[in-house]
């Protein structure tokens, strides 16, 4: 039996085998191509002690190795996504050997080869609104109260105006929203950020990722720019990145 297992990074087409070869990933491995079916794995070596299943299941409790295997994996499928066409692959997607990893691409060339179709020509984007709900509490705080009561009412008039200004905010960011899905070809949901991680003093609104054509590109940026300076809302436009968002078919990982 091989000391090692064969970690697949991304899907892609049409890759440059000497791009690949120039990149380093998990562990310091070469990283290499395997073809089957008109799709290319980007893969390289890993060692079997680390990510064989148990072990695995191990090592993913080990944050720092878990940062370090995570680095790598982006490092490869960024680097290789500025140039290529790449559907990149969860992190720890391993496979027994190479014969394995273009068994699995023979037996999905149909699924693989449209999700790299829908995926040509497009780059995702993101697009996060966030509320401006603080200008009534600084209006609120101009004047020192004169009472308890009164500091007591002008709170609650602040807390009312925030909600207020709050739900003004997710009207807007659907307006952004529709207009930004106009564009795109596909768009995905994420997690609104709770403010004390994202390190951001206004609560977000929204947090999609879009898939968008090259040639829509300027629209986008127009479209975010139009909002710039708007007294209820900040619109932020990040990307372009690779589609991770958008690489739902990729397969599934077989450990020993």
């Amino acid at each position: 039996m091989s000391d090692t297992l064969t970690y697949v990074y991304a899907l892609a087409r049409d890759v440059d085998p000497g791009a690949a070869g120039a990149l380093r990933g998990v562990g310091g491995r070469p990283v290499r191509t395997v073809e089957a079916a008109g799709v290319a794995a980007v893969v390289s070596d890993v060692d079997r002690a680390e990510f064989e299943e148990r072990a695995l299941e191990e090592r993913l409790e080990d944050l720092e190795w878990l940062a370090a295997t995570a680095r790598a994996h982006h490092h490869v499928v960024d680097t290789l996504g500025r140039d290529h066409l790449v559907a990149p692959l969860a992190l720890a997607t391993v496979y027994f050997d190479d014969d394995r990893v273009r068994a699995v691409l023979t037996e999905g060339r149909a699924t693989f080869a449209a999700v790299l179709d829908q995926l040509a020509g497009r780059a995702e984007w993101g697009v996060k609104v966030y509320g401006r709900p603080g200008a009534a509490r600084e209006q609120a705080g101009d004047e020192k109260p004169r009472s308890g009561a009164d500091y007591l009412r002008r709170r609650r008039a602040a807390l009312r105006e925030g909600d207020t200004a709050l739900d003004a905010a997710r009207e807007v960011a659907g307006e952004v929203d529709a207009a930004a899905t106009a564009l795109a070809v596909a768009s995905r949901t994420h997690r609104l950020q709770d403010a004390t991680l994202s390190g951001e003093s206004d609560p977000m609104v929204l947090n999609r990722a879009y898939l968008v054509p090259v040639e829509r590109t300027d629209a986008l940026r127009e479209l975010v720019a139009s909002y710039g300076g708007h007294r209820q809302v900040r619109v932020e436009l990040t990307g372009p990145w690779v589609p991770y968002s958008f690489a739902q078919a990729a397969p599934e990982g077989s450990t020993p």
